[in-house]
């Protein structure tokens, strides 16, 4: 996986979880949903990146 794959994957990880605990703090359940998804859609992404990095070794 490289660097800068890792390091976008983390960021929207990251950007994920605060838009999560913003909406929940505002009771905004769209922001808060949409903070999962980036969550999740994060988690997929590492995991693509992860077999890929299995079948190059």
């Amino acid at each position: 996986m490289g660097t800068d794959d890792k390091a976008r994957n983390t960021a929207e990880g990251w950007q994920g979880k605060a838009k999560e605990a913003m909406g929940s703090a505002t009771d905004d359940r769209d922001l808060e949903a949409e903070g999962k998804a980036d969550q999740s859609s994060s988690k997929l992404k590492q995991a693509g990146e992860n077999v890929k990095d299995a079948f190059k070794n």
